[in-house]
């Protein structure tokens, strides 16, 4: 299965200077938050394939409009030929507003799944807005990971976990990829491309 994540930034290539056919290659579009409704739309519209999102902490405007022909995943597993896909928008409080959570309710967000991840028996994909804690974060209110996510790795190793939300232009030194133990963390900040193995049914 080929995968495209996507994040923050619409990226020219699937968008200002699309051209046909250039989406043809993907099975899933995963969208880690605070990209446009039309963007959203547009991939959906030009892919064969699902898009789908979780909520970035600049989304407030999906509660009214959600981008149509897209699939929310927030707080489910999400299952696509055989991969698991949990979704946990949003990003660490620094403001009032929506999609925006403390540690204590983010862990509590994820203890509220305790039934889909013992029926599903854990995940393959971890699709997130923002990063886990101490992992590729900043300290800085805004840009600080959850310790869910974190916990989340150490217990069940998924394959991925696809977010957003910590731009590459931050800083020179931003990984685009990081190993963590079994699991490979990738920053869709832009666009990312990589590739699971379908489990045989």
């Amino acid at each position: 299965m080929k995968i495209l994540a996507v994040a923050d930034e619409e990226a020219p290539r699937f968008y200002d200077y699309y051209t046909p056919g250039a989406l043809a290659e993907f099975d899933l579009i995963l969208a880690c938050g605070d990209l446009h409704k039309s963007y959203l739309e547009f991939l959906v519209t030009m892919a064969r394939c699902p898009v789908l999102y979780v909520h970035g902490n600049h989304d407030a405007s999906f509660d009214l409009q959600p981008p149509e022909g897209c699939q929310c995943i927030e707080d489910e597993i999400f299952c696509y030929r055989g991969v698991r896909i949990l979704g946990l928008g949003g990003s660490h409080r620094y403001r009032e507003g929506p999609y925006l959570y403390t540690q204590q309710q983010m862990q509590r967000r994820v203890k509220r799944l305790w039934y889909p991840l013992w029926r599903n028996k854990g995940f393959d994909i971890l699709l997130t807005h923002a990063p886990a804690y101490q992992i590729n974060d900043f300290d800085s209110p805004c840009h600080q990971g959850f310790e869910a996510f974190r916990d989340l790795l150490d217990k069940y190793q998924p394959r991925y976990f696809v977010h957003g939300h910590i731009h590459k232009n931050y800083g020179v030194k931003i990984p685009a990829v990081t190993p963590y133990g079994n699991t490979t963390i990738i920053n869709a900040c832009g666009y990312a491309i990589f590739e699971l193995d379908e489990p045989e049914q």
